[in-house]
């Protein structure tokens, strides 16, 4: 993978593939788990389980599938309340829920115009959170990753994030990521594409971490989701 392969310009199509690549992978993983590992805790999410990520994010789908926002979504009470509302649930109704999102999502955020990107880039990152609890292998990597690095790129560029070259252990040329149209000098990042996403979304560095190097910026600049 290059830069030049990472869109400058939004591709509708982006959030579905990805959405659609994780799931392929995760809902097997997932279904093939014990009911004991759905109420492991999760590093990332701090008081919630396995299972309440899950939940979260296959409300979070439904809601995209079914057009509901109402005032107040996705802030940490409608979340909670998402939650609750399925707390009844088998883990195998959650699993279904979910692989239904993942199906039905991506044409509906394709037609948003980029307003429900985000979401898919932190449905991607809540089963990297899911991974990690279940010491399962691709945590913020694996087959998604050539989606969710154009993704991220194009989602820092829309917020106004600060200019970033990445020098990713995987690619060619740099990953650019941010606005590069003010007058900050890009910040710089020498590393894995895994530890980036963490960076990004927030989430605990690995204790045996892989080294990186991060010029120019602060660490707690770099997160989209805080």
């Amino acid at each position: 993978m290059t830069s030049a392969d990472l869109h400058q310009v939004r591709d509708p199509e982006l959030p579905g593939q990805l959405l659609a690549r994780e799931r392929d992978a995760l809902i097997p993983l997932l279904r093939s788990r014990p009911e004991a590992d759905f109420a492991l805790p999760t590093a990332a999410c701090p008081g919630w389980t396995v299972r309440d990520v899950l939940a979260h994010c296959s409300a979070a789908l439904l809601r995209v599938v079914e057009n509901r926002f109402e005032e107040g979504v996705f802030s940490p009470e409608s979340n909670a309340r998402d939650i609750a509302e399925r707390a009844a649930w088998s883990h195998v109704r959650v699993v279904d829920e979910l692989e239904r999102g993942m199906t039905e999502a991506g044409p509906v955020i394709a037609e948003a115009g980029g307003a429900l990107d985000e979401i898919a880039l932190g449905e991607w990152v809540h089963a990297g959170d899911v991974r990690e609890a279940l010491g399962a292998p691709g945590a913020y990597a694996g087959a998604g990753l050539e989606y969710a690095l154009p993704l991220l790129a194009h989602v820092t560029r829309e917020q106004g994030r600060l200019p970033l070259h990445a020098d990713l252990d995987d690619m060619d040329e740099p990953l650019r990521l941010g606005d590069s149209g003010g007058e900050r000098p890009p910040a710089r990042y020498i590393g894995d594409a895994a530890t980036l996403v963490r960076l990004y979304a927030g989430r605990p560095l690995r204790a045996d971490g892989n080294g990186y190097e991060l010029a120019g910026a602060r660490e707690d600049e770099l997160n989209i989701f805080g």
